[in-house]
C-alpha cells in the first residue's frame, strides 16, 4: 500500500539531526554533542504544580487555546519581558510545543505556490511543513552576512508570491541574533506590504547581551506577524511541550481552527505547570542563560585556539563553525570525527544545503562534558594538520 502514500510526505526526510544522533548510537563511548536540549531539570515548583495538577485531577479538555489563566499568565510575561501586547482571551493559543505552533502557523497562512523566506542555514523543522502545504521555501544565503537575514536580502528574494517571512532569532543552528536596528529595517521594508512574518523566538530568553527584541513591537507589524514561543529552552521543558502563538485576532481565530482539528488542546497537566512556570518562574531561565553564556566563552576559546573558524554566538546554545578547510562534507567530517575521536556533532547540511560545509555544536552539556569532547576534537584535527 505504500504507492498510495501522498507523494509529498514520500519524500519528506527524517530530520537531519535526529538521523545523525540515531547513527551515532551505534558507537560506543562517544560524547554526543547533538541535540539541543537543556541539560537542567525542570524547576522544581514547576514539576511541584504538574503534580498537583494531577492530584487535583486537572484530567479533562480545556478550552481549545488553552486554560484562561495560563494565556493571561503568558501574555503577561511577554508584556512585561519584551514589551508584546495580547488580549488573552483571543489572541493567546496554547500549542504543543513550539513545533506544533509552526504547523499551526504554516497551515494557516500558506497556499499552493506560496513562497516563504527563511535564512540558510536553518532549523530544519520549516521546510518539511512548507512543503506539506504546497508551498515553495526560499532559502536566503546568509553565510556571507554573519548568519544574519536582513533586509537587503530579504529584497533581493521578493517576488509577487511572497506570503511569509520567518525570522527564527535567536538562531539554531548558529547562536546569532537580530539587533533592533536590523528588525526596523525589514519592518520598513516590509510595512507596507501584504506579507506575514513568523517570528520564532522560543530561544527569546537565552540572550547573552542586552534583551530580546520582537519585530510584533515595532510600528505597522503587529497586524501581520505571528510570534512563537514556549517553555522548552526557557523553563528547560522540553518534554512538556508547551508552546505558544501570539497573534491579532483577526489572524489568531483562524489559527486556532487549524490548532483545534489538529490537537483539541494542549496537555492538561503540562498547562497547570505552565501557570507556575510563567508566574512564579519569571527568571528561572537566568541562571541557564548564565551558565550558557559560560560555556560559550569556553567553547569559542578552544575552537579559535584550534584555529576553527566560527561566529561567535550571542544567544541560544549552539555554535556552527566551518570546518571547509578540511576538504571534506560535513556529514564525512562529522562521521570521521564520531570513529577517530568519539565525538559527534551535526553535520551543516541538516540544516539546508547552505549548512553545507559547517557542523553544528550544542554546549547544552556540562563543562567536564564539553572539555572532554573539546579535547577530543583537538586531537582529532591536530592529526589531520600533521
Amino acid at each position: 500500500m505504500e504507492h498510495l502514500i501522498n507523494n509529498t510526505i514520500k519524500s519528506i526526510q527524517i530530520s537531519g539531526i535526529r538521523r545523525f544522533f540515531n547513527m551515532v548510537q551505534e558507537y560506543d563511548n562517544v560524547l554526543s554533542l547533538t541535540i539541543g536540549q537543556p541539560d537542567f531539570p525542570t524547576p522544581q515548583h514547576v514539576k511541584d504544580a504538574g503534580i498537583e495538577g494531577i492530584n487535583h485531577n486537572y484530567t479533562t479538555y480545556t478550552h481549545n487555546a488553552g486554560y484562561l489563566e495560563l494565556r493571561i499568565a503568558a501574555a503577561k510575561f511577554v508584556k512585561e519581558k519584551y514589551g508584546l501586547e495580547y488580549n488573552p482571551e483571543n489572541e493567546v493559543i496554547t500549542t504543543i510545543g513550539a513545533s506544533q505552533a509552526i504547523d499551526c502557523a504554516f497551515r494557516t497562512i500558506l497556499e499552493k505556490n506560496s513562497e516563504v523566506i527563511l535564512p540558510g542555514p536553518v532549523y530544519p523543522g520549516y521546510e518539511p511543513i512548507i512543503h506539506m502545504c504546497g508551498a515553495k521555501p526560499i532559502h536566503v544565503d546568509t553565510r556571507h552576512n554573519g548568519f544574519k537575514l536582513t533586509a537587503n536580502l530579504i529584497e533581493q528574494h521578493l517576488t509577487e508570491d511572497t506570503r511569509c517571512i520567518v525570522l527564527p532569532y535567536p538562531s539554531n543552528p548558529t547562536g546569532v541574533t537580530l539587533s533592533i536596528e536590523e528588525l526596523e529595517e525589514i519592518a520598513n521594508l516590509l510595512k507596507d506590504r501584504d506579507i506575514f512574518v513568523l517570528s520564532d523566538e522560543i530561544y527569546s530568553e537565552l540572550i547573552f547581551e542586552g534583551s530580546h527584541h520582537s519585530i510584533a513591537t515595532i510600528a505597522g507589524m503587529r497586524e501581520k506577524t505571528i510570534v512563537i514561543n514556549g517553555l522548552s529552552k526557557s523553563h528547560s521543558m522540553t518534554g512538556w511541550r508547551i508552546g505558544f502563538l501570539f497573534a491579532p485576532h483577526t489572524i489568531a481565530k483562524h489559527l486556532l481552527k487549524v490548532h483545534q482539528y489538529n490537537v483539541s488542546c494542549a496537555p492538561t497537566i503540562s498547562q497547570r505547570a505552565a501557570i507556575e512556570a510563567l508566574s512564579n518562574g519569571q527568571d528561572d531561565a537566568i541562571v541557564m542563560r548564565d551558565t550558557y553564556k559560560d560555556r560559550m566563552e569556553y567553547v569559542y576559546q578552544r575552537l579559535t585556539n584550534m584555529g576553527i573558524d566560527t561566529v561567535k554566538p550571542t544567544g541560544a546554545f549552539y555554535f556552527f563553525p566551518s570546518i571547509k578547510k578540511f576538504g571534506m562534507s560535513s556529514f564525512d567530517f562529522a562521521l570521521s570525527l564520531v570513529k577517530e575521536a568519539g565525538v559527534a556533532l551535526v553535520p551543516g547540511d541538516a540544516f539546508s544545503d547552505l549548512g553545507e560545509g559547517y557542523v553544528r555544536l550544542s554546549y547544552a552539556y556540562s563543562k567536564e562534558t564539553l572539555k572532554e569532547a573539546l579535547d577530543r576534537m583537538e586531537y582529532f584535527i591536530k592529526k589531520r594538520q600533521c
